[in-house]
């Protein structure tokens, strides 16, 4: 099954795994994320809206030590090695909410950059460096990112209602070029435990809450590379082999 979603991540840029989790395993990543996260200063990785409500969080690697493992999982190891090589480890692990109360939306875009240890020097392969929760991030080249795949363990069901993630098929075959259009955009719908596999160049974007929802939309988003070790004298912050 998994050279089914390797073929489709390849073609499309996407592919949903379903039911990796159970409903068990996601109600205690639920409660540990929703610890975390209200427990954690606001300089450590939450972030929060004018009210206080807690939409994302960075720097889970460091905050939340389920993050480091949950991934160790059938089909999520085969898939990582068909798709990024035998050398993969996992660099970056971010949360999403979209709060029913406090719902919010993003534009089109790729994921371009990555988080890296302090660097000093030029360089031809990142740019536009900056601190995001105190951890140094830059943008990384197409072949950097054409290394990448990320998986969105989904802790809530994904429906129309409560803003989904929008997608473009195909459009991670552009690089970092924006796509020309986006008639043939899709909504990624399914069900709490699934992940989607997901490539950062691919163009997605995502949609508000429908009013009066009572649902949130809840994500623990990992990153993962088939290079350890990265050009012009750059470290990932984050390394964490299988």
């Amino acid at each position: 099954m998994t050279a089914a979603w390797q073929h489709e991540i390849l073609e499309t840029g996407f592919a949903i795994l379903p039911q990796v989790f159970s409903a068990d395993e996601v109600d205690e990543l639920v409660t540990g994320l929703d610890a975390v996260m209200h427990r954690a200063a606001e300089a450590e990785g939450p972030i929060r809206d004018k009210a206080g409500t807690v939409y994302a969080g960075r720097n889970l690697l460091r905050l939340f030590e389920p993050a480091k493992t949950i991934w160790r999982r059938s089909p999520l190891l085969e898939l990582l090695r068909e798709v990024l090589g035998p050398d993969f480890g996992l660099v970056r692990a971010l949360f999403f909410d979209k709060p029913p109360e406090r719902t919010w939306a993003l534009p089109w875009h790729k994921d371009l950059t990555i988080a890296v240890k302090p660097h000093f020097g030029e360089s031809n392969v990142f740019s536009k460096p900056k601190l995001k929760a105190g951890v140094p991030h830059v943008e990384a080249s197409r072949e950097v990112l054409e290394a990448m795949l990320s998986l969105r363990i989904h802790l809530d069901d994904m429906t129309e209602e409560n803003g989904p993630l929008l997608v473009v098929p195909g459009s991670h075959r552009l690089g970092k070029f924006p796509v020309a259009s986006y008639e043939t955009a899709t909504p990624i719908l399914g069900s709490r435990g699934d992940v989607l596999a997901i490539r950062p160049m691919l163009a997605h974007r995502s949609i508000s809450s429908h009013e009066g929802t009572t649902q949130h939309r809840r994500i623990l988003h990992l990153e993962f590379t088939g290079l350890p070790h990265l050009p012009d004298g750059f470290d990932w912050h984050d390394f964490i082999a299988p």
